[in-house]
């Protein structure tokens, strides 16, 4: 009866809840309900016999048996993503690549081109994320990641540290003393934002409304439109600037608390093609920093 294996759903469920430690986070990973989440990893754990979670007051914590269970279920999606690879065709010059929303469409995308000119024997898989992983990206050979130093269970490589600074649409009528009273944007959960920025040159911040939403591309899509001012930095900006859809009202800038990571899989470093995208991503963030990713 044990030598049964549980529902593939269930096991997607617990790695998702595991990685967020968070129904909540495991729910939006997967666009199901909390309720949802929390019915699965209480089947799963019934099939195992055990608790994977301690519940704790707005936390989770693995038990014994989760701790345990997790590297089992994370080292059977990789096999699976593996196996799928060699049966869909992903041959060895497919490289499957990992980053926020906002790195992919802002940075990444726009340099494609030359990528494809540099290597066009090199095919890229691009998946993207909202919130930053735990682990690295499930099957992904490279990933970018936007992040405070991540944790010592992923081997990452500093890429570019930016300074952070309000951009709007051109013309948008904005001076410092009504900075407070326009419509402001910004990312949850960052500590790179409104306050800080205000804080690093000493402005009263009479604590302004402000719209939040999981991703830069919503909020200098607003920006964009007019609807109002978003924070911004260089690696998603720089080329909305140059094209004359976002400016940049103020000189004052405030160097971030986020960063880029770059982080490889261990198959990713015996992979030529793998190896031909990151020398290329170094060298292009090296050219835009005069030779420097700092």
């Amino acid at each position: 009866m044990r030598d049964r294996l549980p529902p593939l759903g269930w096991l997607r469920t617990f790695e998702a809840a595991a990685r967020h430690l968070s129904f909540t986070g495991a729910a939006r990973d997967l666009n199901m309900t909390q309720s949802a989440v929390s019915q699965q990893v209480k089947s799963l754990e019934a099939f195992l016999g055990r608790p994977l979670f301690h519940r704790r007051p707005r936390v989770l914590e693995l038990t014994e048996a989760g701790i345990s269970y997790l590297p089992v279920v994370r080292e059977a999606f990789h096999t699976l993503a593996q196996g799928t690879r060699a049966v869909t065709g992903g041959g060895e010059d497919a490289v499957r690549v990992q980053s926020n929303l906002s790195f992919a469409v802002h940075w990444l995308a726009p340099r494609l081109a030359r990528f494809r000119a540099a290597h066009p024997e090199v095919l890229l898989s691009i998946s993207t994320e909202l919130w930053e992983p735990r682990e690295m990206a499930e099957g992904a050979d490279v990933e970018i990641r936007f992040s405070l130093r991540p944790s010592d269970t992923v081997r990452a490589e500093f890429l570019r540290r930016d300074e952070y600074y309000p951009v709007c649409a051109p013309g948008y009528p904005v001076t410092p003393a009504t900075l407070t009273r326009q419509p402001l944007f910004d990312c949850v959960d960052l500590l790179s934002n409104w306050a800080a920025w205000a804080e690093d040159q000493g402005l009263d911040w009479p604590d302004p409304k402000i719209t939040h939403a999981t991703t830069f591309a919503v909020t200098l899509a607003a920006a964009q439109s007019g609807a109002g001012l978003a924070l911004g930095h260089d690696t998603i900006v720089q080329g909305l600037v140059d094209e004359g859809r976002l400016e940049v009202p103020f000189r004052h800038r405030a160097p971030m608390r986020e960063a880029y990571y770059l982080i490889l899989s261990p198959q990713a470093e015996r992979s030529a093609a793998a190896v031909a995208f990151v020398n290329w991503l170094r060298a292009e963030m090296a050219a835009e920093r005069g030779g420097s990713c700092g």
